[in-house]
């Protein structure tokens, strides 16, 4: 298998995707935090710092949108939707959290999902770490992708 970001000589760069068709791309990614059931009782009921929940999914479609900035070799896109739901789950305990992102354009925006859930994520820490520092972000990853040269993929369950 041959690694797009490297050329010849092993030499990272920037895929050249000017020769590529533009198509229809959609990635969905997800993640979650693990916390104590009294902090999820927080995360969902607000705290001082406002509305948890609102903010994380926020700071995931910003995250999407900055990805370019984030992840050296990422290529600009302009994206057509980015959608970031947080989902308050008692059973882990802790907040679930997926990104779908689409665009049309000649590469694909899994890293642009993936951004969006981790940066959803870190913010959910963040406004509760004064509750619980003990927090864990666990899971982060692509759940499906469509679009593009590759085809369609699906996580195993």
């Amino acid at each position: 298998m041959t690694l797009t970001h490297f050329d010849a000589a092993g030499q990272a760069h920037m895929v050249d995707i000017s020769a590529k068709s533009e198509t229809a791309r959609e990635a969905v990614a997800t993640g979650c935090v693990i916390m104590t059931p009294e902090t999820l009782s927080l995360a969902q009921g607000g705290v001082a710092k406002g509305d948890v929940l609102g903010v994380a999914r926020l700071a995931g479609i910003m995250g999407a949108k900055r990805t370019a900035d984030l992840i050296p070799l990422c290529h600009p896109l302009a994206l057509a939707k980015v959608a970031v739901d947080l989902v308050a789950d008692p059973d882990l305990p802790g907040i679930r959290v997926t990104a779908t992102v689409r665009t049309t354009g000649r590469t694909g925006v899994e890293m642009e999902a993936l951004t969006a859930v981790t940066t959803a994520c870190l913010t959910v820490y963040d406004m509760l770490k004064a509750a619980q520092k003990s927090m864990e972000i666990q899971d982060i990853r692509l759940l499906r992708k469509d679009g593009g040269k590759s085809g369609p993929y699906e996580a195993p369950r």
